[in-house]
């Protein structure tokens, strides 16, 4: 790896808007991300191409908003939502044949995994913040999900 290189890949999303660069070149390959707001560093990865087998990492889902109650439900019921703590790629179960960590209508404990999202060849299990009853699922399998995008509502007592 020539550190030159890499320097000017620095440089240049520094003094760009740029947020992003990602580079393949001879079996490696780079990423270049401007993290905004939280954290004022760049990070970079490489590794040598083809990647090995996925990690599992345990990720706990953010601190959550309450979900408004539906419209045909007036009673007091309470309901939490659970998000997602990272961007990737949503799977409600840890195999193609597999069954999935929760159904709708099962209950869960806090600390429950409740899915996994891949995000960049890491398999991250996000567990619920808060116990409950599954009432709707809202994420696809297989599909993109963005940071903070709704997954699980609950239904708490």
């Amino acid at each position: 790896m020539d550190l030159q290189y890499l320097r000017k890949l620095l440089k240049l999303v520094n003094e760009t808007n740029v947020d992003e660069i990602e580079i393949e070149e001879g079996g490696t390959r780079i990423r270049v991300t401007r993290a905004r707001a939280a954290a004022a560093s760049q990070h970079v990865m490489y590794a040598p191409m083809p990647e090995a087998h996925p990690a599992h990492a345990h990720i706990t889902a953010p601190a959550t908003t309450e979900a408004p109650a539906p419209a045909a439900a007036a009673d007091d019921t309470k309901t939490f939502t659970v998000t997602s703590p990272i961007v990737g790629t949503f799977y409600r179960a840890p195999a193609p044949d597999a069954e999935s960590y929760v159904q709708v209508g099962q209950t869960i404990a806090a600390g429950s995994t409740v899915c996994i999202i891949e995000a960049m060849k890491i398999m991250n299990e996000i567990e619920s913040d808060r116990g409950g009853k599954v009432i709707r699922i809202l994420a696809e399998n297989g599909q993109p999900v963005e940071y903070n995008q709704p997954l699980f509502v609950l239904e708490i007592a």
